[in-house]
């Protein structure tokens, strides 16, 4: 699943499971969550975490295509965040590891001033400018911290040995992409992987990408050839509730235009001024995204929230997705809080009794 989404985006938020939990759930059905970490950060498996559209865990193997972000980085000379003496802590950081092997930020000496969340220890913010330039990797995590390790002794030499020009970089991301979206425009192509613009325009040509006119878009597109296959096809699939960081919709124009919906996460809006929830996610119907649940939960019980439908007839998609969801997670009630429209909530009620789930007031 890895390898063909080319990455699944990190993140701290945790509603009944954390995004990377979700996106698996997504594509593989119920798998037990030990085993989705296990699998993305245990002793076999083959990944390391870097910036792709966003923190992502990636195959292994396409480290040397990340080559391009690393010298981007490196060109920037730092992060966002000053250090009062930047190549004395980073010596010091690599030093300890070195001597003591693998470390979380914590083991380095804290992550944390003691502030706010971004208010970062220096030896947290040396470590992530050292992955952020590959001299540092994480290839594995402990209770969700990163676990930092050189990038020498983590990184199999047959690909930490490999130095590709940003072109070759480019034009192996950009296939990349091209190949996990299906069809995309330059924009889609350029932020599914943190590729320029420009430079995606520059290699398209040269992928396996086939240039084609999308009805309804104004920009020209791209398609892979294996999706090309899926329009000759009915294509049926199941009523689930979607991260609002899955590769699929988490770029919010493409969302729009491919979907004619509209998605923002309003995790980070003040609670007065939310329309939807905290973490409303998408609830796709097969082909379709039909609306909105912020869920919940509260011991046994998984809560929506927050329902907002696009249509009346969505009401069975979104009790099919709640108890898909709620079997996963080990609840065996489900609470159906407010509803738009209304009127709709008694439907997803029937539906959801008919399926076995009843509320924990019935």
């Amino acid at each position: 699943m890895l390898r063909r989404l080319g990455g699944v985006q990190l993140d701290t938020i945790s509603v009944l499971a954390r995004s990377h939990e979700l996106v698996t759930f997504a594509r593989c059905g119920a798998m037990p969550r030990p085993k989705v970490d296990r699998a993305y950060w245990g002793s076999g498996s083959e990944t390391f975490e870097y910036w792709s559209h966003a923190a992502c865990l990636l195959p292994l193997e396409a480290w040397p295509a990340y080559g391009l972000a690393r010298r981007q980085r490196l060109a920037k000379g730092r992060r966002w965040h000053r250090l009062a003496d930047q190549a004395a802590t980073c010596a010091k950081v690599v030093e300890q590891i070195r001597a003591e092997g693998p470390l979380t930020a914590k083991q380095l000496g804290g992550a944390k001033r003691g502030g706010v969340w971004w208010d970062w220890s220096e030896v947290k913010i040396a470590a992530e400018w050292l992955l952020d330039i590959g001299e540092l990797v994480c290839r594995e995590r402990r209770g969700f911290q990163r676990v930092y390790e050189l990038a020498e002794r983590a990184v199999p030499p047959e690909l930490a040995g490999v130095e590709w020009s940003d072109e070759e970089c480019a034009r192996v991301l950009v296939g990349e992409a091209g190949r996990a979206l299906g069809v995309g425009n330059v924009a889609d192509l350029a932020a599914y992987n943190g590729v320029p613009s420009k430079l995606v325009r520059a290699v398209v040509g040269d992928t396996e990408l086939q240039p084609v006119q999308v009805e309804g878009w104004v920009k020209p597109a791209f398609v892979a050839p294996e999706p090309l296959d899926v329009l000759e096809r009915r294509v049926n699939g199941r009523s689930l509730l979607l991260s609002p960081f899955d590769s699929l919709i988490w770029f919010r124009p493409r969302t729009e235009r491919l979907f004619g919906f509209r998605h923002r996460l309003e995790a980070y809006v003040p609670r007065e001024r939310r329309l939807y929830g905290y973490f409303a996610m998408p609830i796709l119907a097969g082909t379709k995204l039909v609306g909105l649940v912020d869920p919940g939960r509260r011991g046994q019980t998984l809560v929506a929230k927050q329902v907002t439908l696009e249509s009346r007839p969505a009401a069975r998609h979104v009790a099919g997705a709640l108890r898909e969801a709620a079997s996963w997670v080990g609840c065996d009630t489900i609470a159906v809080e407010r509803v738009e429209p209304a009127e709709s909530r008694a439907e997803i009620e029937q539906h959801l009794a008919q399926l076995g789930y009843r509320s924990p007031s019935t």
